[in-house]
């Protein structure tokens, strides 16, 4: 086996490690709401999210997927990409990994795709960018949360407005019910826009060896595209199962008090904006999603009733990901050129 062989396999395996890594820190996103509401213990709860994220392999074209393979203009068959899509899941992995131990709910899409860019442009300079497909990202970076708020806002009005003649305890008898259908909603749009990421760095990989047409896309009739995406949800899952309490503390105890009712809202929400980025190939953060509807949510009972100081600590975290998560995987592939020849 060739030594670029084996670096590919590796590379492979590092994306579906991430992609663990991935479901591991995003696992509070799926279950912060219906943890802190009580409607399903944790163990329940991580089941319930995990399974939901495999399944939605069936539900989703591969349109991040597409989208995350070109934001780094890779050359077929030039075997230096191959150190490129290393060195920028290293930047990923080890940003995840920290704020993970910080219990900052930061973004694991925006981890990968700032790793991703980073290494690029210390290979190729700003010129190797695909800038208009980094731009949508960009873009959404305030979108997505103002857009899970607006809706978690507006939805929550709603429900006030449809059920205000109910009794408050036949109210919260509903929505717990209707939060297990709200919760697999979510983790549907969290699998299906997560995973796609990590499909997306393994076809950019395969494209870099000459083993996958640049023009080609995933698709679920063709045996190595299932191959890829089968993995890469199945490793996101598995993720999920694993869990990650220190998140979960922070996104549904610290930053707002939710009930059952508000739960619903946040997750449908979130849910709703999720399918509308991935049905558009764009890969969007769904930290900054659930955050913005849960702080939507919050907000409706009053604005006092939202954590700021919480949120704020959040958005910092949220501004300083892609930028640091580059610096890591650009020093990593400086590291290693003087090997590279």
């Amino acid at each position: 086996m060739s030594f670029i062989l084996v670096v590919v396999v590796l590379t492979i395996a590092a994306a579906l490690i991430f992609d663990v890594i991935n479901g591991f820190h995003d696992c509070a996103n799926s279950i912060a709401t219906i943890v802190s509401t009580r409607v399903l213990t944790p163990g329940q709860a991580v089941m319930w999210a995990a399974f939901f994220n495999f399944a939605a392999m069936f539900f989703f074209e591969a349109k991040v997927a597409d989208t995350v393979s070109k934001i780094v203009k890779i050359t077929s068959g030039q075997s230096i990409y191959v150190y490129v899509v290393l060195c920028g899941l290293v930047g990923a992995i080890v940003w995840d990994l920290l704020t993970w131990w910080w219990g900052i709910p930061t973004s694991s899409s925006h981890a990968l795709i700032g790793g991703f860019a980073g290494a690029g442009i210390a290979y190729g300079g700003l010129d190797i960018i695909c800038w208009d497909r980094l731009w949508h990202t960009m873009v959404f970076i305030p979108a997505a949360p103002v857009l899970g708020m607006i809706l978690g806002f507006a939805i929550m009005l709603f429900v006030f407005w449809i059920f205000q003649s109910w009794r408050p305890r036949t109210v919260d008898k509903f929505f717990r019910k209707g939060q297990l259908v709200s919760a697999a909603l979510y983790s549907l749009g969290h699998g299906g826009n997560d995973a796609q990421k990590t499909m997306g760095i393994i076809v950019a990989l395969l494209v870099a060896v000459g083993a996958f047409s640049p023009q080609k896309k995933l698709s679920l009739t063709d045996p190595a595209s299932l191959a890829i995406i089968f993995s890469c949800h199945l490793a996101m899952g598995i993720g999920t199962a694993l869990g990650g309490w220190r998140i979960v503390k922070t996104m549904g105890m610290k930053l707002t008090k939710l009930q059952p009712v508000g739960g619903f809202c946040a997750e449908v929400a979130g849910a709703s904006t999720l399918f509308l980025a991935t049905h558009l190939g764009i890969p969007v953060s769904t930290t900054h999603t659930i955050t913005g509807a849960i702080v939507g949510v919050g907000a409706t009972q009053k604005l006092s009733g939202v954590k700021w100081g919480v949120a704020g600590r959040i958005v910092w975290a949220w501004i300083l990901t892609i930028p640091c998560a580059g610096l890591v995987s650009a020093a990593c592939f400086f590291a290693l050129k003087p090997f590279l020849g």
